[in-house]
């Protein structure tokens, strides 16, 4: 199974209808994937953004037609119940005909805490994730669906417009997450390129196989600029937070949060974790890690909603051209 490169509509540096112009730019450039986030907030303040995910996926379903469309990741437990996310599921599915896949995971505190209901601890948010799962796998049978479980209940809820099959990555973060999500989902989302997860994976009895059908799926932030100077800059204002670890960051309450946290966190430090600058040898050497532990996708996220179309414009064709030159062998 050849190597995926995938583009992120990063929903916290941008607003609905550049992020809908931006996935017909990368579907017209070449990447095989689009994935997007689901905020309440951005991570930053500098990021400026954080409009409704469903609704821009929706939208770029109709303006796109080639490219595979996720959720990188929802988090169905919390603002949202599992019934609803089974039902905008379905519907993006058809929306997408076929081509769309749902990415869940534990979530943030950063986007969960809006609705009032507090911010559980790590046990009993993997614990209602399972249980979530369990209900849109329910739903999307198309039965009639009653679930009295330990935190959802579900009250004679059926799907009525439903497609054939909604596919579903989990993310883990290690093999107890693996041992407990990987049953239920087809393929596998993860941060880091880890080969034991690849491995543990495929290992498991009960989960796909990654490379034959399943997917291992990942993430990687770039800040591609003609003026390495200007990248790391912006990649200090923007996404210095990506330098707390998922541990830290799934805790953090606001923007004020995650700037407060970062306050020592110097530019030096976010150009040696993130590729800044005009090299796209570097950005190539920094996603190498990914496929040579087994991942079968890998999406990019171009740090700054104003680089987008530079970006798209100018070195996304040759940034996937030398991407996928490498990952073949090439």
């Amino acid at each position: 199974m050849p190597t995926r490169f995938g583009y992120t509509l990063m929903t916290e540096q941008a607003g609905p209808k550049e992020l809908v112009r931006y996935a017909v730019g990368a579907e017209e450039v070449g990447f095989d994937f689009e994935v997007s986030s689901d905020h309440y907030f951005p991570w930053l303040s500098a990021q400026g953004h954080a409009p409704y995910a469903w609704s821009v996926l929706g939208a770029v379903a109709h303006a796109t037609e080639r490219v595979d469309l996720m959720t990188y990741v929802t988090c169905p437990t919390i603002r949202y119940h599992p019934a609803i996310i089974a039902q905008k599921a379905a519907t993006m599915q058809l929306l997408a005909d076929g081509r769309f896949t749902l990415g869940l995971g534990a979530g943030e505190n950063l986007n969960e805490h809006v609705v009032g209901e507090g911010w559980p601890a790590v046990a009993d948010r993997q614990a209602m994730l399972a249980e979530a799962i369990e209900i849109i796998r329910a739903l999307h049978t198309g039965d009639l669906v009653d679930f009295r479980g330990e935190y959802f209940q579900v009250d004679a809820a059926r799907i009525w417009d439903l497609p054939d099959t909604v596919p579903i990555g989990v993310a883990v973060s290690g093999t107890q997450g693996i041992e407990r999500f990987g049953p239920h989902a087809e393929h596998m989302i993860a941060v880091e390129p880890n080969r034991d997860l690849v491995d543990h994976w495929n290992g498991h009895a009960d989960t796909s196989t990654i490379g034959v059908g399943g997917r291992a799926i990942a993430q990687i932030p770039i800040c591609w600029d003609r003026d390495r100077d200007a990248a790391v800059a912006r990649a200090h204002d923007q996404f210095r937070w990506f330098s707390g670890g998922w541990d830290v960051n799934a805790d953090l309450r606001t923007t004020a949060g995650f700037a407060a946290a970062t306050q020592y966190v110097r530019p030096e430090d976010v150009a040696e974790s993130i590729p800044c600058g005009p090299d796209l040898d570097a950005i190539v050497d920094a996603v190498r890690p990914y496929w040579e532990a087994g991942f079968t996708d890998v999406a990019l996220v171009q740090i700054g909603g104003g680089s987008q179309h530079e970006f798209l414009d100018a070195t996304a064709k040759p940034l996937l051209d030398r991407l996928r030159s490498a990952a073949s062998g090439g």
